[in-house]
């Protein structure tokens, strides 16, 4: 993957055939981001402007024909790359992609609508009946999908957007995005307002499920980075950090849960202490430009 960042860098043509010919080619659309996004946070945007045009044009084109996603998390990541490239910590970049996770579940639910009903329906039909009903009301499918969906490509985003990140590190300043990453926490009282959101928001209407759902999202990216401190500290075994990501390929994704939780005990009692020497004399910085 660095020999890919490495050629995305070389000038403008390399970064542009990349951005162009992963977001053509099916599944592929997260790499256009997030080459798009490295581009971005190297150059900055009036460099990176032709890049992004014509990253943006095979995604206009795709909308078009009925398949959003790939303007969605390309203009998606980029709003992130910008937050992140303007200065803010990585837990101020997660909660800005709870808004954008909803905009995501607004766009779908208009775009979408007649397929993701078609797919409730046929879902309603396969649900287990309990009483002769579904295990679901039919009437939370729909959004539970719209959501779920939001949600997903809300991490994509991340995703992407960690990505580009780890690749500028790789070129500028190696090691700098894992000590980023590592320190990632979220503070006490957003993460408060998180769980609460979570936990009442479906209570107030099935409008209010995406939030829920990108709140999560939040939460597991913030247990996945104290997992990977532990291990940097040598609290962990490395064992138990592959146990979570083979974990996560399970259906139900108990670990998912699990991540959940451990981020909101995190950030009330903080399993990593102090920053590390390593940490105090480095800024920590991934952009390489100090």
């Amino acid at each position: 993957m660095r020999a890919l960042a490495d050629f995305i860098m070389r000038g403008r043509v390399q970064a542009t055939v990349v951005v162009v010919v992963s977001a053509v080619l099916p599944l592929l659309f997260w790499l256009s981001a997030a080459a798009g996004s490295l581009v971005f946070l190297r150059r900055g945007f009036k460099d990176a402007s032709s890049v992004l045009v014509w990253g943006l044009l095979p995604a206009l084109a795709l909308w078009i024909f009925g398949e959003p996603s790939t303007l969605m998390v390309f203009v998606g990541t980029l709003a992130l790359a910008a937050s992140l490239r303007a200065g803010h910590s990585w837990s101020r970049v997660l909660l800005f992609s709870i808004p954008l996770g909803v905009v995501y579940g607004v766009v779908l639910g208009s775009v979408l609508r007649e397929p993701l009903e078609m797919l409730a329906g046929a879902l309603e039909k396969a649900l287990p009946q309990i009483d002769g009903r579904p295990m679901i009301p039919s009437e939370l499918i729909t959004p539970l999908l719209i959501s779920s969906s939001a949600a997903s490509m809300q991490l994509i985003s991340v995703l992407a957007l960690v990505l580009a990140r780890y690749w500028q590190a790789a070129l500028y300043n190696p090691g700098g995005f894992g000590r980023e990453f590592r320190e990632l926490r979220l503070p006490a009282v957003p993460t408060l307002v998180l769980v609460s959101i979570m936990v009442l928001g479906p209570f107030f209407g099935s409008q209010f499920l995406t939030l829920a759902f990108a709140s999560s999202v939040v939460l597991f990216l913030a247990g996945l980075a104290l997992i990977h401190g532990l291990v940097a500290q040598g609290r962990l075994a490395n064992f138990w950090l592959v146990g979570v990501y083979v974990t996560l390929i399970w259906p139900m994704q108990p670990t998912y849960l699990l991540l959940v939780v451990l981020a909101i005990v995190d950030s009330l009692v903080d399993f990593r202490g102090r920053r590390s020497p390593e940490k105090d004399d480095d800024n920590g910085s991934a952009n390489g430009e100090g």
